[in-house]
């Protein structure tokens, strides 16, 4: 019996403290920086040609994973539409995910009008089938990934919130040599 209830502790505490790893709302540090995953599978790019990574080394990039019927994502995207226009001449690349909740939201023609309706002209990719969105093993609308200037994932945050603690990051890797 004692031995059970051991197991059922230690499940706990591991379930507890994996849940407080990944809880939307927390921004952090990715840890030991990964190499970001290349956009792959994109069914269309919408404001701009097909973007890589791999291209846009020297730069800092952010990843926002969004869909336009999603409440918290759409109260992000004044944040994000303003980061674009504040630090795209600095060497910020802003790229869009927007990735499917529902089936309505693979159509092409509902993205764009989204986009006009939140003027959104920074590159947004059509990730349909959720194949960037594995490829960075997201779980969340909206989640932005930072990416410093060697390619490297530094930075993640889940769900609104954290706006100027984001921001900081994005000024303090544009500050770092390239």
């Amino acid at each position: 019996m004692f031995a059970s209830m051991k197991k059922i502790a230690l499940g706990a505490l591991l379930a507890t403290s994996l849940a407080a790893s990944v809880v939307p709302g927390a921004a952090r540090a990715a840890g030991t920086p990964v190499p970001a995953p290349e956009f792959t599978g994109i069914e269309n790019w919408l404001n701009s040609p097909p973007l890589t990574l791999a291209s846009q080394r020297g730069k800092v990039v952010l990843v926002d994973f969004w869909t336009y019927t999603c409440i918290n994502c759409i109260r992000t995207l004044p944040y994000v539409t303003s980061w674009h226009q504040k630090y795209k001449d600095q060497g910020l690349v802003v790229v869009g995910v927007h990735t499917p909740e529902f089936p309505f939201e693979r159509s092409t023609p509902n993205v764009q009008k989204a986009l006009e309706r939140f003027k959104i002209t920074y590159p947004v990719a059509q990730d349909n089938r959720y194949a960037t969105w594995e490829a960075y093993r997201n779980q969340y609308w909206p989640a932005v990934y930072l990416i410093d200037k060697q390619g490297q994932i530094v930075y993640r945050h889940f769900g609104e919130g954290n706006y100027a603690e984001t921001e900081a990051e994005i000024q303090r890797l544009l500050a770092q040599p390239g």
